[in-house]
C-alpha cells in the first residue's frame, strides 16, 4: 500500500517535468532553419551487410562521390575513403549532414551502425566491448575499402572504436590511414559514466546505470508508451545532454529516436566496459598520422579535458574546441565539423605530397565559434518575435 502514494508523487513529478519540457519545446519552436531545412533523410549509393568475427550482421552504407565533384579529384591524386563511426546509443544517422557534404566534395564515404545499434544485428552482451568494436571496424574496412587510403572519423564511442582499431592494427594504420578525427571522445580513465554530474553523484549513477537499464529493458513496451506521453521530459533530457545551443525540435526528435531505438540491454552491457576503459597505450599508433581532436566546450559527457591525453600522446595533433557546443557536435554544429574534417584531410594530403613529418608539427589548440549558426539563431528569434507581435496585435 505504501507504494501507491509514491507512485502518485512520481506521476505528479513526471507530469510537472513534462510540462516544463513542453514549455522548453515551445520556446525552441521556430529554430528549424538553424539545423537542416532539407531534413534528415539520406539515400546511399549502396547498402550491404558485413558479418563480424562473432557472427553479428552490421548494416553498412556506401556513398559514392557526386558526379559534379569528380573534377576536383585530380588535385591531390587518389582520394581517400572517409569512414564514419557513430557513438553510444546513436546510429549512422548522426552523420547524415557530413555524408552529404563529403560526397559533394568528391569523397567516397562509408558509414555503418555499430553492433546492437540502428539496423545492425543484436550482439551477445558479453561481446559489447570497445575491443570488439575495433574488430568490427576492421571487418567493415576489409569489406568496403580493402585497399587505398582511408580517413577514420569517430564520434564518442565511435572514437573509442577507432582508437581500439589503430591499437590492434598499427602496421595497417601506418600504411593506409591518411588521417584520423576523434570527435567528443575519450581514451578512458576519467570515469566515463559520470554523465556530467560530477565525480560523486556521477559514480553512483554510473554504477547503478547498467542494472537500471537492464531492468528497464524488460518493460520496453510500457516505457515506449510513457515516452509518448511524456515527450517534454525526453526533449528536456536530450537538450541537456546532447546540445549546448538552440536546436530545432526536429533535431531533438531525431536524437531521441536514435537513443530510444537502442536496446537498454545493449546500453547496459557497454557501460561497464566504457567506464573502465584505458586506450592510452593504443595512441602511440597514431604517431605520424594527421590527427584532429574535437570537443564541445559545453559537453557534459566528454568535456575537452577528456581529450587532453590524446593530444598529449599524439605529436602534431590539433585540438579544436567549439564554443556553445555539447556532445553531439556533428549535428549541433555540422558546418564547423565538416570544415574541420576537410581541413584535416587537406593537411594530411599536403604532408604526404611535400614529405613533411606530421610529428614535427607543434601541437595546436584552438577555440572556434559557429558564427553562421549564431546568425541563423538570431534571425529565427527575430522572425519569431515579429510573428508573436503580429499575433498579439490581432
Amino acid at each position: 500500500m505504501a507504494l501507491r502514494p509514491l507512485a502518485t508523487v512520481g506521476a505528479a513529478a513526471g507530469a510537472a517535468a513534462n510540462a516544463v519540457g513542453e514549455r522548453v519545446l515551445r520556446a525552441r519552436a521556430g529554430f528549424r532553419s538553424v539545423d537542416a531545412p532539407d531534413g534528415w533523410a539520406h539515400t546511399p549509393t549502396e547498402s550491404l551487410t558485413v558479418t563480424t568475427d562473432d557472427g553479428v550482421e552490421l548494416h553498412v552504407e556506401i556513398d559514392a562521390p557526386e558526379a559534379s565533384s569528380r573534377s576536383r579529384r585530380h588535385v591531390s591524386g587518389r582520394m581517400p575513403t572517409v569512414v564514419l563511426v557513430h557513438g553510444f546509443a546513436l546510429s549512422m544517422r548522426s552523420w547524415v549532414l557530413q555524408r552529404r557534404a563529403l560526397i559533394h566534395e568528391g569523397y567516397r564515404v562509408v558509414s555503418y551502425d555499430q553492433r546492437g545499434h540502428g539496423r545492425s544485428g543484436d550482439s551477445a552482451l558479453e561481446h559489447c566491448t570497445v575491443e570488439q568494436l575495433g574488430r568490427d571496424l576492421s571487418a567493415v574496412l576489409a569489406a568496403t575499402c580493402p585497399s587505398g587510403p582511408v580517413v577514420l572519423v569517430g564520434h564518442s564511442m565511435g572514437g573509442m572504436s577507432v582508437m581500439s582499431y589503430v591499437g590492434q592494427h598499427p602496421d595497417v594504420v601506418r600504411e593506409r590511414v591518411l588521417a584520423v578525427a576523434l570527435v567528443s571522445t575519450s581514451p578512458g580513465g576519467k570515469e566515463m559514466t559520470e554523465f556530467g554530474l560530477g565525480p560523486t553523484v556521477g559514480r553512483v549513477v554510473g554504477s547503478l546505470g547498467p542494472g537500471v537499464l537492464t531492468r528497464m529493458s524488460r518493460h520496453a513496451g510500457p516505457i515506449g508508451m510513457l515516452r509518448k506521453m511524456g515527450r517534454g521530459v525526453q526533449d528536456l533530457a536530450v537538450q541537456r545532454w546532447a546540445f549546448d545551443s538552440p536546436v530545432s525540435t526536429e533535431l531533438v526528435d531525431l536524437v531521441g529516436d536514435m537513443i530510444f531505438s537502442t536496446s537498454f540491454d545493449v546500453m547496459a552491457a557497454f557501460l561497464p566496459d566504457i567506464d573502465r576503459l584505458d586506450l592510452g597505450e593504443h595512441l602511440g599508433a597514431l604517431t605520424g598520422i594527421e590527427t584532429l581532436v574535437m570537443n564541445g566546450a559545453g559537453d557534459l559527457i566528454t568535456p575537452p579535458s577528456h581529450s587532453e591525453e590524446i593530444v598529449r600522446q599524439v605529436p602534431g595533433a590539433e585540438h579544436v574546441v567549439v564554443e556553445d557546443a555539447g556532445h553531439i557536435l556533428q549535428l549541433e554544429h555540422p558546418v564547423v565539423v565538416t570544415q574541420q574534417l576537410l581541413m584535416l584531410i587537406a593537411r594530411a594530403q599536403r604532408a604526404v605530397a611535400e614529405g613533411i613529418p606530421v610529428s614535427s608539427k607543434p601541437r595546436v589548440r584552438r577555440t572556434v565559434q559557429d558564427i553562421s549558426k549564431r546568425r541563423r539563431v538570431e534571425k529565427a528569434r527575430s522572425s519569431r518575435s515579429r510573428r508573436g507581435g503580429r499575433e498579439a496585435a490581432s
